[in-house]
């Protein structure tokens, strides 16, 4: 396994879905060696487990991403000796992450207390809808959920339309970024202390993180953002603009910009038409410009325009989707894509680890594992339990 920047570094990852689990890829991608407890199987429950075991459009394709890089291994937290177990491996650890509803870790007996006690430099790293505080905290809460409350949801979408979900579970990769944000945060004061803490991520409050000024519009202007569809309100030419066989993106919002896309458009007269020569001018005759960009992008197909684009330094580009990027030769030359093996899926190809480290540039070693590989190597090399242990653990059902 390459080196990454957290190699040394143990996470234990109780969580499941994608609000925790992501946190737990970002850091196992860069070295950490992180260890996936999920519920083993048993005759109530044959399909225990992470549910994005089963997730993904065509195939179950989820996990093996979501579960790369990650040692795999089953125990029951509902039952004493299972919790019991997991004392044990966070004591040995650096990191516990969960993104149960809050209060269930301290219902089996396994609050942060209890384990610092035993690892007064544990960081546990708690991802949630509400956060672990406050009147919602005991609430049941998904990334939508948090997307709606953090503002997010009812700016998406076109003004006329209901507010549309973006196509992604990005509340749930938020709050999972700023919890991994928050725990190499936590690693630094450790390193300076020597304490451990609680990180408290929660999905609304990660959302409202990327919310920008709309808070203070409204508390200083009396603004309410709305939908705006593919615009930015005041801000031109910068939209989607139809070609003759596709669309492309074009931004070009700076005086200058705006002057070279008007040289590319064979119109340089349009950067001087005091209708147009001043952002406050375009502004205001948003709908008009785009509508005259339309006009010469429609005659046009998307491969001239985005020609004509960089041959004058005018930023555009295409709408990617997945075909695009595996075809295009930028994403190849920062390998941006990577190939994983797999033993079921004989073409898998997932997105490479980010950012890159010019050092330590952390690396896909392995797709997501099946459930409980690892239990075997975790057990008998982390806890010293013999084979008959494991056996024994295995028939009682607690792994």
């Amino acid at each position: 396994m390459a080196q990454g920047a957290l190699d040394g570094l143990r996470l234990i990852e109780l969580g499941q879905l994608i609000a925790g689990p992501f946190c737990g890829q970002l850091m196992a991608d860069h070295g950490c060696e992180v260890i996936k407890v999920e519920s083993p199987a048993s005759a109530d429950s044959p399909t225990e487990g992470d549910p994005m075991r089963q997730w993904g459009r065509g195939k179950p394709v989820w996990f093996p991403v979501l579960g790369r890089n990650k040692k795999t291994i089953t125990l029951n937290l509902r039952d004493p000796r299972g919790q019991d177990l997991l004392k044990r491996l966070v004591k040995k650890s650096d990191f516990l992450l969960e993104n149960f509803r809050p209060g269930t870790l301290e219902k089996w007996g396994l609050g942060y207390p209890t384990l610092a006690a035993d690892n007064p430099g544990l960081i546990m790293i708690r991802v949630s809808g509400y956060g672990q505080t406050g009147p919602y905290a005991a609430r049941a809460g998904y990334g939508s959920i948090g997307e709606a409350m953090g503002g997010m949801r009812n700016l998406a979408g076109e003004p006329s339309l209901p507010p549309s979900r973006i196509g992604l579970s990005i509340g749930d990769s938020l709050a999972a970024t700023f919890a991994c944000l928050g725990a190499m945060m936590a690693l630094h004061h450790r390193e300076r202390t020597g304490e451990g803490q609680i990180v408290d991520s929660a999905i609304y409050e990660s959302v409202l993180a990327m919310m920008e000024s709309t808070v203070p519009e409204y508390t200083e202007a009396g603004f309410v953002r709305e939908r705006t569809g593919s615009i930015l309100p005041g801000i031109a030419p910068s939209n989607v603009y139809p070609c003759a066989d596709t669309e492309v993106l074009i931004g070009a919002n700076q005086d200058t910009i705006f002057a070279r896309l008007c040289d590319a458009m064979g119109t340089p007269a349009l950067a001087r038409d005091r209708r147009f020569s001043t952002h406050e001018a375009r502004s205001e005759r948003q709908a008009e410009l785009d509508e005259l960009i339309s006009e010469w992008t429609r005659k046009r197909s998307a491969a001239d325009v985005l020609a004509a684009m960089e041959a004058n330094g005018v930023p555009a580009g295409r709408l990617f989707k997945a075909p695009d990027m595996l075809e295009d030769p930028h994403f190849a030359a920062r390998e941006a894509l990577v190939r994983v093996a797999h033993p079921e899926f004989a073409n898998l190809v997932m997105q490479n680890v980010f950012p890159k480290l010019s050092a330590t540039p952390g690396k896909v070693n392995w797709a997501g594992k099946a459930m409980g590989a690892s239990n075997q190597d975790v057990y008998r090399e982390l806890l010293n339990l013999s084979d008959d242990d494991i056996a024994g653990l295995r028939g009682e059902g607690i792994i």
